[in-house]
């Protein structure tokens, strides 16, 4: 069973004490990186580490007064260091401590996106080997094509989570990237060795060039993949909602003792959190439209783009965090009716065999053109007046004439269409399969 969804983890990244720690890490780092090269004195730097720290409300409150929060972290750190703290942020400009330690927080969110991903991927497989047999049609503009199972589906839902958990391991690595540059990226009063030391401690990598900010394509690129993530969890939703139609009830979420589903109409069992998915993907896709909208900056830098990252950052991990824990809870509890499956499968009367019967008749000589008029004529017949598509096909002499009773029931068998579901199993699930 998967666990209630907890918010507090991925929230405690955003959380003004955590982004304030990155901060102070940030500046002590690149104080021990001068230490180093004799430009801050060791007693300086012991000083520093001893006594730095902060008090969120303090901040706040020396904010009001400088309307600039980087400012108002270092004064309210230097409060508590003294004459030592003339040596932090020296040489330094404030998007050299927002950016690296923008970076390092989107990793973390990142890694715990990335389990979610990994705990879906499990549920999954589970219920796609579960239903490897479990035989339904097959729908192509929602209309009945040709069958598949519930188990197929189920395996594409697992390869389209793979690649989403792969892109967010790139998107992850191309924004863990830092900058301790100075004021427009030209390390005028920094060492680039600086930036090396407090990056590589990081976690991060160095940006090969930076203007006074790391590049924001970078950041694009991370929640974009956020976004089709999420977009594919809104399509597995939306199939969800498509199987729990009355008329199709092939499938449906777990309706739990005492839900209500209508506050007017009792019988109703709705999918809601389904339907909550969908909502949520078009907010997730929103937040990766603003944060293209940041690419675009003002030479080396504006400020434009800091609120939006200030709402979407936390936004847009805290609710993919949601969504995945959601879905993933969702098809572990999804109940399947597999006779509702068949009884759907036969309710055209044998016609989704057209394409089966369409091979066997160009086998037997006929043109593409013919074969595929005789059979078309035979299935529109079995749809409009509800009589048995094989039936009407041996009634037929030119069907008859090139195909026997018994090779027609040959053809009317489900198990054709299905004879390579373990070779996509293989391929989609290697020796598990």
């Amino acid at each position: 069973m998967i666990p209630r969804y907890s918010r507090e983890r991925m929230a405690a990244i955003w959380s003004s004490e955590n982004r304030y720690r990155k901060w102070l890490e940030i500046e002590i780092l690149a104080c021990e990186a001068m230490a180093r090269k004799g430009l801050v004195p060791e007693e300086a730097l012991k000083v520093i580490k001893e006594r730095a720290g902060f008090d969120a409300a303090r901040i706040d409150e020396i904010e009001r007064v400088t309307k600039h929060d980087v400012i108002a972290f270092l004064t309210c750190v230097n409060e508590r260091v003294g004459e030592a703290g003339r040596f932090l942020h020296m040489g330094l400009t404030s998007s050299d401590i927002l950016d690296t330690s923008l970076a390092a927080l989107l990793r973390e969110a990142a890694d715990i996106l990335l389990e979610d991903l990994d705990e879906l991927l499990g549920v999954i497989k589970r219920r796609a080997f579960e239903h490897k047999h479990t035989v339904m049609i097959g729908r192509s503009h929602g209309i009945h094509a040709e069958p598949i199972t519930f188990g197929l589906k189920l395996a594409v839902w697992y390869q389209e989570t793979l690649r989403n958990r792969r892109r967010l391991v790139r998107a992850k690595e191309v924004v863990s990237v830092g900058k301790i540059a100075g004021a427009v990226g030209t390390y005028s009063f920094v060492d680039p060795d600086v930036e090396e030391y407090v990056c590589a401690r990081m976690g991060l990598k160095p940006a090969p060039v930076s203007t006074q900010i790391v590049q924001r394509d970078r950041h694009a690129e991370f929640f974009t993949a956020l976004a089709i993530c999420a977009s594919s969890i809104e399509k597995f939703a939306v199939e969800i909602r498509h199987l729990q139609r009355t008329e199709v009830r092939e499938a449906e979420e777990y309706f739990s003792p005492g839900q209500k589903g209508s506050s007017a109409m009792p019988h109703k069992r709705n999918p809601v959190l389904s339907e909550n998915l969908s909502g949520l993907a078009r907010l997730m896709r929103s937040y990766a439209l603003a944060a293209m909208e940041d690419v675009p900056l003002w030479h080396e830098r504006d400020i434009s783009h800091s609120s939006v990252e200030r709402v979407i950052a936390p936004d847009a991990t805290i609710l993919l965090d949601f969504m995945l824990k959601r879905f993933t809870d969702l098809l572990e509890r999804l109940v399947v009716y597999p006779e509702r499956m068949k009884t759907n499968l036969e309710m055209t009367r044998g016609v989704i065999f057209s394409q089966m019967v369409l091979l066997k008749l160009i086998e037997g000589g006929m043109t593409r053109e013919e074969a595929y008029a005789v059979v078309q004529t035979h299935a529109m017949r079995a749809w409009l007046e509800g009589k048995e598509f094989k039936e009407l096909l041996l009634a037929d002499q030119r069907v008859s004439s090139l195909v026997s009773p018994d090779e027609m029931d040959r053809l009317f068998r489900v198990e054709n269409f299905l004879r390579y579901l373990d070779h996509t199993y293989d391929r989609v699930f290697g020796e598990e399969s």
